[in-house]
């Protein structure tokens, strides 16, 4: 299991979970109650219950690069081009925009 502290404008927004059944995102109950907090996007809207899809989510998915910068990033990091968690934590933590993403190590569980 792979997880991520999404951050928005440098504030821990949620944790999207990679696990076997597929991935989760939640919101962080501190975000949530920021007066000023902004949902992550559309398709993602601010609420304490966690998102789950068996794929990951097209918000995130659209964050990795494309074309000759994601063939120089699965080079670079020798990143399998279908392991899209191990592309959003290799490519991602320093985005455009807004959004960034940070792994996080995890044990055993």
């Amino acid at each position: 299991m792979r997880k991520a502290e999404i951050h928005i404008q440098g504030l821990l927004a949620g944790i999207l979970e990679e696990r076997d059944s597929g991935y989760v995102f939640s919101y962080d109950a501190d975000y949530l109650d920021r007066e000023n907090a902004i949902a992550i996007s559309l398709s993602l809207p601010l609420q304490p219950e966690p998102f789950a899809d068996k794929r990951l989510f097209p918000f995130f998915d659209g964050l990795i690069p494309e074309g000759w910068l994601l063939d120089i990033a699965e080079q670079t990091w020798k990143l399998d081009p279908r392991d899209r968690m191990g592309l959003l934590l290799a490519c991602c933590r320093d985005c455009i925009g807004a959004v960034s993403v940070v792994s996080m190590e995890v044990g055993n569980e």
